[in-house]
């Protein structure tokens, strides 16, 4: 069964808003929200670019073995 959790509703300057409980709490700083008929749709907004993807991975602390350095070949253009 669902997770459901009654809340209230309130103003905010002219918006109407509603504190997100922490079990509900979504990931990131956006959100995309929509009306499906009666329903308030809300869910977290998908990484805008690569550089978002790439700042919400952590560090690699694995050291690489050296790259051989191989002989150059002659290559005809």
């Amino acid at each position: 069964m669902p997770i459901e959790r009654h809340v209230r509703l309130f103003k905010n300057g002219r918006n109407q808003a509603v504190r997100i409980p922490r079990e509900f709490e979504l990931p990131g700083k956006d959100a995309i929200m929509r009306k499906e008929g009666d329903r308030l749709v809300i869910e977290p907004a998908p990484p805008r670019s690569l550089l978002a993807v790439l700042a919400t991975l952590e560090p690699i602390e694995e050291t690489l073995p050296p790259i051989e350095e191989l002989p150059l070949e002659p290559v005809e253009l």
